[in-house]
């Protein structure tokens, strides 16, 4: 039996088991293996060859436009950037993923433009490994879905999954400690569900006969074995409807309803128009904030506070972030920094490099001669 059949023999079997609690190690275990099995699966194709998608990261960050073919990725990287992704009115138009920059508040935002998703691109149909592969390395997922087919959101997230993506959540926080003897131990806070011979089933099928295991919170089987596979990117992911000029508003509640059903608010989802130029000023905001991008100005010895070309990090970066993203020798050298704006209690606070900076603020870099 081939590793296909053996992955949908195990599918098979989990969905036919009833889950209780007598039966929730023995799914436990099955999920493991079958993840085990698909990840080996996944490994043999990638050995098999084929060119890839590899693209270069370039800019501050990075954007995945991720949709079914015909969406409109190509005309929305064309209104975004300096990308020529070809444009057509046919499925597949993009054969290869086309990155553009997009040039936005002092920042370079990289935006892929990937092949069309087809249904079992995570199992190879349509070169979608080599697309999913490429997906992975954003820093940042957004759905671009056609106002007629909210559906496809399912089949996307599907695929997704099914590489490895996991969207907008965080790793779970397992620690595992091997040791020399003395089994399997498990110590696990109050609001655990899961019972702990599950949590073993889970940790022999990976080979783990010795071992500490802590578990400070609730979580699902799955949660369980992406921890212990630990192999999975966790990505942020936004969705954006296209062409809503052709919305007629009588329409307009259907889609609303549909968008709903998949615990999407309305309200938070972009519509807009890629060939008319519709709510791209909105989007350009929006990838801003998701991304969660900050600007610093750099205060530069004899040449003053440089608001042209901001140093851009994320979120929660440091003045030592800073320093290694302006390199040479600042790491070694470092001193001390001065901070004004909002992360500082006053104008030039001297500050170490674990200071957390914010959006905008004025930054001066004092270093040992």
């Amino acid at each position: 039996m081939g590793l296909e059949e053996e992955i949908e023999d195990l599918r098979e079997e989990i969905a036919e088991t009833p889950y209780n609690k007598s039966t929730e190690a023995h799914i436990g275990r099955l999920k493991a293996k079958l993840a085990e099995k698909k990840e080996k699966l996944e490994n043999q194709s990638s050995a098999g060859g084929g060119h890839g998608y590899a693209v270069e990261k370039h800019g501050d960050a990075t954007v995945a436009l991720v949709g079914f073919p015909s969406v409109g990725k190509s005309t929305l990287i064309n209104a975004l950037t300096n990308a020529d992704s070809e444009v057509g009115s046919y499925e597949f138009t993009t054969l290869d993923v086309n990155p553009g920059m997009l040039k936005y508040r002092g920042a370079n935002i990289q935006i892929l433009d990937v092949p069309g998703l087809i249904e079992g691109a995570a199992g190879g149909r349509g070169g979608g490994k080599e697309v999913l592969s490429v997906v992975r390395t954003a820093d940042l997922v957004v759905f671009m879905l056609s106002v007629f087919e909210i559906e496809q959101y399912d089949r996307l997230r599907e695929e997704l999954y099914a590489t490895n993506i996991r969207l907008d959540t965080e790793p779970p926080n397992i620690n595992i400690r091997k040791t020399h003897k003395d089994g399997l131990g498990v110590t696990m806070s109050d609001d655990v569900s899961l019972e702990e011979e599950t949590i073993k089933q889970v940790l022999r099928e990976y080979g783990y006969v010795n071992a500490k295991v802590t578990i400070p919170h609730d979580l699902t089987i799955d949660e369980l074995v992406d921890a212990v596979m630990d192999n999975r990117e966790y990505l942020p992911s936004m969705v954006s409807v296209n062409k809503a000029d052709l919305i007629d508003k009588s329409y307009l509640p259907t889609v609303k309803a549909e968008l709903r059903e998949r615990d999407l608010d309305p309200d938070d989802v972009l519509f807009i128009s890629a060939e008319k130029g519709l709510g791209l000023d909105g989007l350009k905001e929006r990838l801003w904030e998701e991304l969660g991008v900050i600007r610093i100005y750099m205060d530069k010895p004899g040449r003053g506070v440089d608001y042209e070309e901001p140093l851009i990090l994320f979120e929660g970066d440091t003045v030592g972030d800073a320093c290694t993203k302006i390199g040479g020798e600042f790491d070694e050298r470092f001193k001390f920094a001065r901070v004004s704006g909002k992360s500082a209690k006053h104008d030039d606070q001297q500050v170490g490099k674990g200071h957390e900076l914010a959006d905008e603020d004025v930054l001066r870099i004092i270093a040992r001669k």
